[in-house]
């Protein structure tokens, strides 16, 4: 996945483009597979927690991956390499690591110690999800003002890091595009301390598993008002007090398929959902699918979205391509 914001940086007048740089399998991560020009932030995901500190779960593979990443400097010299802590699998201890005082200044020393040691250039929070159930991960009522406590003890201890260095740090998170999420935290109080808040704008289906709709969708159909979308989303940022230069738009490269009963409206919408059918990268979706083997592309203009429909399949995939990307 990546993110991309639209808006212009006051003084470069370039975008903010962050990308993932996955080692979580323990990979080695050329240099050579990232356009270094393409991205202002890369994210390195995931590190994980252990003992209330941060846990670099394949420190062998993760040290050669920081210094690859960080030659990629020289042909970006603006390039932000971040350190990702949590995700969906590595978020489990968040809640007992922010739960004190104690704990959670020395999980933020933790990290800064980690930046650091390895010339990085920031601390990201995946936190999935604070004060509600993600993937068996412990919540608790308390999530809520730790969230926002938390980014302040890394924004001081990374200031307090920059009088020694003389570099700036970044200090930002991932937020689900939930309401449930919004209600869980105080963003409004956490931006403060934050650079950039990162929507994953993805997976919205998710929230309703037994329609056959679109999973990134720009914008919500008006008679469908419960159907997440983008638009949806921010605005719902907004209404919170999040500032709009600080909202990083998420999208996915990857595509979602599904099988229904009735060909109506191309299988788009269509009630219910048989199975989940599919999951493949944009390059497949865009190499072996679109208007080949069945699947014919259609466009939807109310949410400035594509998607393929298998007749004889009853098979929907929906998916981002670059006429949506314009949109968004």
């Amino acid at each position: 996945m990546a993110f991309s914001f639209s808006s212009a940086n006051a003084q470069r007048k370039r975008p903010v483009i962050i990308g993932y740089a996955m080692g979580y399998f323990g990979n080695i991560i050329q240099p050579s597979s990232i356009d270094a020009m393409g991205v202002s932030h890369l994210n390195y995901a995931f590190a994980e927690i252990k003992d209330n500190r941060i846990w670099l779960l394949h420190q062998k593979t993760d040290t050669v991956n920081f210094r690859n990443l960080n030659e990629l400097k020289k042909i970006n010299p603006d390039l932000m390499v971040i350190i990702s802590i949590g995700g969906w699998k590595g978020s489990k201890h968040f809640s007992d690591a922010v739960l004190t005082d104690t704990s959670r200044s020395n999980f933020a020393l933790s990290a800064v110690d980690i930046v650091n040691k390895y010339d990085l250039d920031g601390v990201d929070i995946d936190w999935e999800y604070p004060g509600m159930y993600g993937d068996s991960n412990l919540y608790r009522p308390e999530d809520r003002e730790n969230y926002t406590l938390l980014f302040k003890d890394l924004r001081e201890k990374l200031d307090a890091l920059s009088v020694l260095t003389h570099k700036k740090y970044f200090v930002t998170t991932a937020i689900g595009g939930s309401l449930g999420f919004l209600q869980h935290t105080d963003l409004a109080a956490a931006q403060k301390y934050l650079d950039y808040i990162s929507l994953m704008g993805y997976d919205f289906d998710e929230s309703y598993d037994n329609i056959a709709a679109h999973h990134s969708n720009l914008f919500s159909p008006p008679d469908m008002p419960y159907i997440y979308s983008d638009d949806f989303c921010v605005r719902n940022l907004l209404k919170v007090g999040v500032k709009p230069s600080k909202i990083v738009m998420g999208v996915p490269f990857y595509g979602k398929g599904k099988i229904v009963n009735s060909s109506d409206n191309h299988g788009l919408y269509q009630i219910p959902v048989q199975a989940m059918a599919f999951w493949g990268g944009y390059t497949r979706i865009k190499d072996s699918l679109v208007n080949q083997n069945g699947f014919v592309r259609y466009w939807d203009d109310v949410s400035k979205m594509p998607y393929l429909f298998n007749e004889e399949k009853k098979m929907l995939i929906v998916y981002d391509d670059e006429e949506s990307m314009k949109y968004k």
